[in-house]
């Protein structure tokens, strides 16, 4: 294991990978980012050497809502992950349950300008409705400046939601921000959780610590340890010079360095809200 990380926990989670297998399914000319081919088997690697046993496999916006190369990693991951897929509104309950038996867990709204979106906000409220008894949830990415302006809404929703990259503001904002104290109510409620991952993508200050985003990670570790999950965001499809890995893991250990709230966020908390075994 690379990771400094002391104490990893046998059944540690990352909650944000993506799965670009591009011989078999290549991604349309039209996407946004230009990933890299990443297949389950690379990914394996990459879990192997931060010490990782779950993962959840977030389907990436460039396959739109063909799902196949996400449900196929999801097969291949035999029972060590749950996926979270794009879905369209009114999908018959039929299919719901043949993909819940396979793993799925919830459905991704993308809601960053110019990020391949194919989700809208009216979709939220229908979809949050159809997939509540399946004990799904709302993967949320938007720009958490825009928490205020989505806030009773969201609380409105009757599954769980999970706002993704601390709250992915796209500029790097203070405690005292009204989206970060947005994103602290609906943290308050118990029905949200978010993800402390991806610092590298808003930040202006830069590795290796990232701490403008790197801040609120703590803030959020230390106030919320039980609504927390970590990420890797794996394999990083918008970076061009790509995060070393186990060193975003390491960063854990600077903004919680309780290892019971590092085994909460990288296991406890995962294996409730995605209903692992």
């Amino acid at each position: 294991m690379n990771t400094g990380l002391p104490d990893m926990p046998a059944d540690a989670c990352d909650c944000h990978i993506h799965i670009y297998d591009l011989e078999r399914y290549p991604i349309a000319q039209t996407s946004p980012v230009s990933p890299p081919h990443a297949p389950w088997e690379s990914h394996l690697k990459q879990r192997e050497a931060l010490g990782i046993a779950r993962s959840i496999i977030v389907q990436a916006m460039g396959y739109g809502f063909d799902n196949q190369c996400t449900l196929d990693a999801l097969a291949s991951a035999k029972g060590s992950a749950k996926a979270i897929i794009a879905l369209m509104p009114d999908t018959p309950e039929h299919e719901l349950a043949r993909l819940a038996n396979a793993g799925v867990v919830g459905v991704r709204f993308m809601m960053v300008p110019n990020s391949g979106n194919i989700m809208t906000w009216d979709m939220l409220s229908p979809m949050a409705e159809q997939i509540a008894s399946f004990g799904w949830n709302i993967n949320l990415q938007l720009d958490g400046r825009q928490l205020p302006d989505y806030e009773s809404m969201l609380i409105e929703q009757p599954c769980p939601i999970v706002i993704d990259h601390v709250g992915k503001f796209l500029e790097p904002v203070t405690l005292s921000h009204p989206g970060f104290g947005s994103l602290r109510r609906l943290l308050d409620t118990g029905r949200f959780w978010v993800k402390l991952s991806a610092v590298y993508e808003t930040s202006k200050i830069g590795a290796p610590n990232y701490e403008d985003v790197g801040c609120l990670a703590f803030a959020l570790a230390h106030a919320y340890p039980e609504r927390c999950l970590w990420a890797s965001n794996w394999p990083h499809p918008t970076q061009t010079v790509r995060p070393n890995d186990a060193g975003l893991l390491d960063l854990l250990m600077q903004w919680a360095p309780s290892t019971d709230v590092r085994n909460k966020i990288l296991s406890a908390n995962p294996a409730q809200l995605y209903r692992f075994e």
